[in-house]
């Protein structure tokens, strides 16, 4: 009797044995990932990003010993003055001058930048609620922005330490509104004359352009978006008069020491938290994580960040747990970079 295929495969044990193997792999189909290859890169591909838990830790030692080389400078009191733009001036153009005068009890305080580090004193300009740009040199030239856009415009100022802690002494904050007529290219983003930029008004792509544009103005400059998450701007309806959060830190790229403790710091106005004494509480997230709150107006520094983009928010949040309105401006959210 002539013998089935099946029963020669049965019949010849290597055979079936190879057989077994086959039929153990998973097949080449839509459902072949249903198992364990989660667990398994692809070649060449990402491993999955390491989990973030962040906890907030001690100001780090670094700061700890510029704090003690700068002598009385942490005590200072600067307070700042918009000499221009004016409140409720019009300005005819799409370059915008702006003007400081720094006074106060300044205890040796100066805005100015070491060549050798890149850092020093400094003022925040903030147009509209984007994220600030730095001021080193209030005796020189104005700080310059450029291709602003028509319509009502928010400028906020404040001075900073070197490693962007805010002075939070009475008037060092000064906020103006403006009106621009004939303003810039909406299609593109406002900018310093160094190329940073300061505002992105329209499309997605703006990022692109002012990379480029950035590059050519400034060959030596930082990246145009230095890790910003531009979007469009808000100006105008800001009360002055009401409650007030204004976002700081952290921003831009940190890497190497600078990322092992990362400072949450924001500038106050016209309220108080609670554990000041007053009604108000700041919230913050990181990439969406479940919120935490800030009781006293003083900056936190957080640690275990990895690596990658991070998307941070700030919220100034009232007794029943609802952001304050004023313009929208009390609830931020920016873009940092973190390299490991």
């Amino acid at each position: 009797m002539k013998l089935s295929r099946p029963a020669l495969l049965l019949g010849a044990p290597g055979v079936l044995a190879a057989l077994l193997m086959v039929a153990c792999a998973p097949a080449d189909n839509a459902n072949s990932n249903t198992t364990a290859t989660t667990n398994v890169a692809a070649p060449g591909a990402s491993p999955s990003p390491a989990a973030q838990t962040l906890t907030e830790t001690d100001r780090p030692q670094k700061i700890k010993d510029q704090m003690t080389q700068r002598g009385e400078q942490d005590t200072a009191a600067p307070v700042l003055k918009i000499v221009s733009p004016g409140e409720g001036a019009t300005i005819n153009g799409s370059t915008v001058n702006v003007k400081l005068n720094l006074s106060g009890d300044l205890k040796g305080y100066k805005p100015m930048k070491d060549p050798a580090t890149g850092m020093g004193n400094h003022i925040h300009v903030i147009l509209d609620n984007e994220p600030y740009e730095a001021y080193y040199n209030i005796d020189g030239p104005p700080f310059e922005l450029r291709n602003v856009a028509e319509g009502k415009h928010t400028l906020r100022v404040f001075a900073s330490r070197p490693w962007h802690e805010s002075y939070k002494n009475d008037g060092t904050f000064q906020m103006v509104t403006f009106t621009v007529k004939g303003g810039g290219d909406a299609t593109k983003p406002t900018t310093t004359a160094t190329g940073q930029v300061m505002s992105n008004t329209n499309s997605a792509n703006a990022n692109t352009t002012s990379a480029n544009a950035n590059t050519a103005a400034s060959p030596s400059a930082s990246p145009a978006n230095e890790g910003k998450d531009m979007k469009p701007s808000q100006g105008g309806a800001v009360d002055k008069a009401k409650p007030l959060l204004t976002y700081s830190r952290p921003k831009g790229e940190y890497k190497g020491e600078d990322a092992n403790a990362i400072m949450i710091d924001f500038w106050l106005s016209n309220a108080k938290l609670q554990g000041d004494g007053g009604d108000y509480r700041v919230r913050y997230s990181v990439d969406g994580s479940a919120p935490k709150f800030i009781d006293k107006w003083a900056p936190i520094w957080l640690s275990g960040w990895t690596a990658g983009s991070k998307s941070v928010s700030l919220e100034l949040v009232g007794k029943e747990g609802n952001v304050v309105e004023n313009g929208g401006y009390n609830a931020t959210t920016h873009a940092i970079t973190v390299v490991k």
